[in-house]
C-alpha cells in the first residue's frame, strides 16, 4: 500500500491526508470510537487495521483524529512514530485512564501529565546515556490548564508513570517508590 507518505506505514490504512494535524489519542479502541461517536461531527472511521480505529471529524470546527494505541509504550510508539513521519500529524495528546499514587486523587479526577517516568526499555534503542524524561509542551500544557480552570474542573498537574507491566510479579510492584518520588498516577499506556 502506497499512501502517498514518504515513509509507508505499516500499522494504518489511512490515506495522506485522512489524519488531522491533531490526534487524540486513547489506548482501547472502544475509547476511540465513543469519543468520534459522542464529541466529533462529520466523524469518518479512516483506519481499522488491528482494530486500532482511527477517526477523524470535527470537534467544534476543528478537524480532529482520534486514534486508537493499543496498550503499552512499545505499542503506543508505533502508532504515534507512523502517525509522525507517515501522516505529518503536529500533535498527539494521549488521552486515557490512570490509577491515582496520591491520597488526593480520586476516581475520575483529572491528572495532566508534565511528565512520564516509565520502567518500559522502549527508550533503550535511542542508545541515551541516561534515562530520557519526556514532558508535556508546555505551551499545550499550560492552555489544558486553563482551559480547566475557565470551566471550573480541578486539574492535577505533575509526573505521572507509564509502565509496561500490568501484571507486575508477587513482590515487584513498586508503586510506593514511585509515590514517594511525588508520582501522582499510574499508566500502562492504555
Amino acid at each position: 500500500m502506497n499512501n502517498g507518505a514518504t515513509i509507508q506505514a505499516q500499522h494504518n490504512l489511512a490515506h495522506a491526508g485522512d489524519i488531522a494535524k491533531t490526534v487524540l489519542m486513547p489506548g482501547d479502541p472502544a475509547r476511540a470510537s465513543y469519543i468520534a461517536r459522542n464529541y466529533l461531527t462529520d466523524a469518518v472511521l479512516v483506519n481499522d487495521l488491528r482494530l486500532m480505529y482511527a477517526y477523524t471529524g470535527l470537534y467544534k470546527g476543528e478537524r480532529i483524529t482520534v486514534m486508537a494505541h493499543g496498550m503499552g509504550a512499545p505499542s503506543a510508539a508505533i502508532y504515534a512514530h507512523e502517525l509522525y513521519a507517515c501522516y505529518d500529524v503536529d500533535t498527539i495528546i494521549r488521552i486515557g485512564s490512570a490509577g491515582a499514587l496520591q491520597d488526593d486523587i480520586k476516581v475520575m479526577d483529572i491528572v495532566a501529565a508534565q511528565g512520564a517516568c516509565t520502567n518500559s526499555n522502549y527508550i533503550n534503542q535511542f542508545n541515551c546515556p541516561g534515562t530520557f524524561a519526556p514532558i508535556a509542551d508546555y505551551t499545550l500544557l499550560s492552555k489544558a490548564v486553563e482551559a480547566a480552570h475557565e470551566h471550573g474542573v480541578d486539574i492535577k498537574v505533575g509526573n505521572i508513570v507509564s509502565s509496561d507491566t500490568f501484571y507486575a510479579a508477587e513482590g515487584t510492584n513498586n508503586a510506593d517508590g514511585w509515590r514517594r518520588m511525588g508520582a501522582l498516577a499510574v499508566s500502562i499506556v492504555r
